[in-house]
């Protein structure tokens, strides 16, 4: 078990790697696609990807005794249901990512993103769902962080991070509304749908306001592909598969580093700096993704149990 557990946390620090590239990809793509026809080529790529491997691994199982079992009503219904929500989602999340990217560093873009994940907590009040007195001092942390990053030389959040912080919003919507049915649809069906409405959304904005050829695609061809088949495709893959080892906190922790390659990447392929006052806001904002997924709650008064232990044991001596 620990030797499969290790294997999958491998696997989600490589989705985290793949997630970091991908906002180099976005960046470059951009430079000749308009935002609506990168992402309606990038989704179809990933939902063909999807779709070959799925099938792959149904003609696999297709004489086993642990086949698919056909959906009911009820499944049905929650498989679409969630799978619209995620899929508009997503696609407003990803749409908002990418006209940030305009306007703003790979850097910035990725520390800001992975402000999803105190997000989560916070908009859980909506469900219900207690947020502690840590992860309120995580949020204060992070929105520091924040400021120090983009709100540089007496100036204002500029149009990217602000395009930025709406991506993130909406990728909180996603991960909540993929938390509430995970235990009642199919990963891969749902990862299939969602992107399938994503693309169509996308396509439809496209038509409309978008005029894309075939050599501008051609021309970001490198960009479109990684980003289909990697980012979408393959790594979502892994995300799956390394879930089923490891716990939904120690998962999100490693999958946060993709924040942290994102910078590396743009200042590797892209040659995009910070100067220190970014770099601190990158820190406290890193800090405050890492603090939010560790049990500091449980280890206090774990500590002050053991404490009260020793008290009354000094006090029957």
């Amino acid at each position: 078990m620990k030797n499969k557990s290790g294997i999958s946390a491998f696997m989600l620090f490589l989705t985290a790697l793949i997630w970091g590239l991908a906002f180099v990809a976005q960046s470059e793509g951009m430079k000749t696609l308009g935002t609506y026809t990168f992402f309606t080529v990038r989704s179809g790529l990933a939902v063909v990807f999807l779709f070959c491997l799925y099938a792959v691994k149904k003609l696999r199982s297709k004489n086993k005794e642990s086949s698919a079992v056909k959906l009911d009503r009820k499944g049905r219904r929650d498989l679409l249901i969630s799978a619209v929500i995620c899929g508009v989602s997503m696609f407003i999340a990803t749409i908002a990512q990418q006209n940030g990217l305009l306007y703003t560093t790979v850097g910035k873009s990725g520390f800001i993103t992975a402000l999803y994940i105190l997000l989560v907590p916070v908009f859980g009040l909506f469900l219900k769902k207690k947020v502690t007195p840590v992860m309120w001092i995580c949020v204060a942390v992070a929105v520091t962080g924040m400021y120090l990053l983009c709100l540089t030389d007496g100036e204002g959040l500029n149009k990217g991070d602000l395009y930025t912080l709406v991506s993130a919003v909406f990728f909180a919507v996603q991960i909540l509304t993929i938390g509430y049915y995970t235990e009642k649809v199919d990963s891969v069906k749902l990862s299939l749908i969602q992107l399938a409405v994503g693309c169509t959304l996308s396509a439809i904005f496209m038509l409309l306001f978008e005029q894309p050829t075939f050599a501008q695609i051609k021309e970001a061809a490198i960009p479109i592909v990684y980003a289909g088949v990697f980012s979408s495709g393959v790594a979502f893959t892994l995300q799956i598969s390394a879930q089923k080892n490891i716990s939904p906190t120690i998962a999100s922790l490693i999958m946060s580093f993709e924040s942290v390659f994102a910078a590396l990447f743009g200042w590797i392929i892209l040659s995009q700096s910070l100067n220190e006052r970014e770099i601190i806001g990158c820190c406290l904002m890193f800090a405050a993704v890492i603090s939010s997924r560790l049990p500091l709650e449980k280890i206090t008064t774990r500590k002050k149990l053991l404490l009260g232990i020793d008290k009354k044991r000094n006090a029957d001596v």
